[in-house]
């Protein structure tokens, strides 16, 4: 209702300033005659054309407002007329909504997505190396790389080194951040130990050091001089947990250290010590098979790798070396 009486307001005082030029006034009645009607217009018409703007176009306060009064003021006729004919029509003439480029769905139920299956899955790290060697497609070399994160240490060592020499980066780096993640899990338990051990000393902790310092060995995430640390520091947990806890795992574990090291001797006699605490043949023959063969003694090899029971022969890795002397 403001509104519109403000309207109503404006209209009579624009015409009536253009009425009083009508009567051929002087040049300074005639300033007075138009100006002063025509600033009470453009004042109302103001007015009345922001209360009728939508909220979000009211402000900034006074600059909005004083806009309008500007465009309706100082343009006479034209000025008015264009306010008006911008506003109104975007007030009761709004644009038309675009049509979306998308629609809302809702939330597919598990499995969303098809699952890739190869015609020849991967079972092996030998099948996992003919992956990496042999497959063009970068995807399956990563996916053949992740395939090792539920395989056992020794198997996923090889096949995580050979991808270091990918020429893919993707790939190379992948290999490496999960040989990197497992050298530090290994390298954890090894740290939390030694604090233990130095806190409250015990056999089974110094055991138990020596198995982390032999997994870093067996696996090969030791190389050279580290690899020669890493092995002198397995020794000399097992040994000292052996003296003050004779055991046979344990003696069996000092035995490959030594093996490693290439001390037939002292491998030998840990073994023999393992034998006496009540280890089974058939677990210390493919052992023994090795200190023969680093003695270059090859009928005991043989001979040894003869008392291993045929089940065990023919599972790898035996199966090829049992294959081949026998």
């Amino acid at each position: 209702m403001t509104s519109k009486w403000l309207f109503s307001g404006a209209l009579a005082f624009e015409l009536g300033s253009w009425g009083g030029l009508l009567s051929n006034p002087s040049l300074i009645e005639g300033l007075y005659l138009y100006v002063v009607p025509h600033a009470i217009a453009s004042l109302m018409l103001a007015a009345a054309l922001w209360l009728v703007l939508p909220r979000r176009y009211r402000f900034p306060l006074p600059w909005s407002p004083l806009l309008l009064f500007s465009l309706i003021f100082f343009i006479p006729v034209v000025g008015a007329n264009g306010t008006i004919a911008g506003v109104f029509p975007g007030l009761y003439l709004p644009r038309r909504e675009r049509e979306q480029g998308w629609q809302l769905t809702r939330m597919p139920s598990l499995p969303y997505r098809a699952v890739d299956q190869w015609q020849s899955p991967l079972f092996n790290d030998g099948g996992l190396q003919d992956v990496l060697q042999l497959a063009g497609d970068s995807e399956r070399r990563l996916a053949a790389l992740l395939a090792t994160r539920t395989m056992p240490g020794n198997e996923a060592i090889p096949v995580l080194k050979l991808a270091l020499r990918d020429p893919e980066d993707d790939v190379r780096l992948l290999a490496y951040s999960m040989l990197d993640q497992r050298e530090n899990r290994i390298n954890q338990h090894i740290e939390r130990l030694l604090e233990l051990q130095a806190e409250s000393p015990s056999a089974g902790t110094r055991a138990t050091l020596a198995s982390w310092y032999w997994e870093l060995a067996y696996l090969g995430l030791a190389q050279g001089g580290v690899l020669r640390h890493v092995l002198t520091q397995a020794l000399e947990h097992a040994a000292a947990a052996l003296e003050s806890e004779p055991s046979g795992e344990l003696a069996v574990l000092a035995g490959r250290i030594q093996i490693a090291r290439r001390q037939s001797l002292e491998a030998r006699r840990y073994l023999q010590q393992a034998a006496d605490l009540g280890v089974g043949p058939s677990r210390l023959a493919p052992l023994l098979a090795e200190v023969a063969f680093l003695e270059h003694r090859y009928r005991e090899v043989v001979v040894q790798l003869q008392r291993i029971p045929p089940a065990l022969q023919a599972k790898p890795p035996l199966a090829a070396t049992v294959g081949y002397w026998l």
